[in-house]
Order: structure tokens, then sequence, then C-alpha cells
């Protein structure tokens, strides 16, 4: 099932531990931003200049079995390396509990992107902020919807 291949853990210290904790655990551990409370899911795919798989703790906002997964990059000029492991991508895995599943991603623009951002914003206030410092520097944070594969 997924995605398979040769780990590779995030030079980020934080990063690779709060995956190595989240997955050991089946969800029960690291699974909140830092020390905010705020749910976060773990994120896989396969990198896309390396080959190998990267996992990636990000914010939860799920609705309806759904999941953004926004780049916001702290508001930064330059997308987050992720985003384009996921523009190569067809499909990740995607764990939110217990078990990973497998789902297909999608970038979204216009009324679609600005409604699955309002849900972020409404999980994560600091991604209003993010935006526009992201907007000031050129940029418009990129979401993605993951849909669980059928």
């Amino acid at each position: 099932m997924g995605i398979e291949g040769d780990y590779e853990p995030s030079t980020w210290g934080w990063v690779s531990d709060q995956v190595a904790k989240y997955e050991a655990s089946g969800g029960t551990e690291a699974n909140t931003l830092m020390d905010t409370g705020i749910p976060i899911i773990v994120t896989t795919m396969m990198g896309h200049k390396t080959g190998k798989v990267r996992k990636v703790p990000l914010m939860r906002v799920e609705h309806d079995g759904e999941y953004a997964l926004i780049a916001s990059k702290g508001g930064a000029p330059s997308h987050p390396g992720w985003y384009f492991n996921l523009l190569e991508a067809d499909e990740i895995e995607l764990q939110d509990g217990p078990v990973p599943g497998v789902y297909t991603i999608r970038e979204v623009d216009g009324d679609e992107r600005a409604e699955w951002y309002a849900r972020g914003e409404a999980v994560y206030p600091p991604y209003t902020d993010y935006a526009v410092s992201a907007t000031e520097a050129g940029r418009t944070i990129p979401v993605f919807i993951a849909s669980p594969k059928h």
C-alpha cells in the first residue's frame, strides 16, 4: 500500500522527531503542533529530486474526509520544499490517527482554494498573517486537497 522506498528523515530535528513519535504511537503522541494543542497529520510522499520517501507533519485541516495541505512556509517568499514533491505526485499517504491511508491529491485555486484556505485559518489563525506576508512577497500560498483513494 502507498509510498515505498528508502525513507530519508527531515534534516530539521524537530520534524523527524515528531514524525517518529507520531508513527510509533499510532498518532497518540506528538500529534499537535509543538505546544499549541492544534492537531497535525503526517504526510508521506516521494522526494522529487532524491527519489527518497519524505514525511512531513502538517496542520490538520479536514472537511468531509478530505484534507487541505497548505504550503504556507510561514508566509515566506518561497514555497516549502515539499510543495515541489506534491507537484510531481498523483498520490500520497496521509496518517490522521493510527493507520495511514492512500490519498489522491490535486492543487486547487479560485473559490475552492479560498474556501479551503478559510478552513485552514479557522484551525490555525496565523494562516491569515502568512497569506498577507506571502502576498506582499509576490506569492500566493498553494493549497492541495487530499482525497481518500477508493
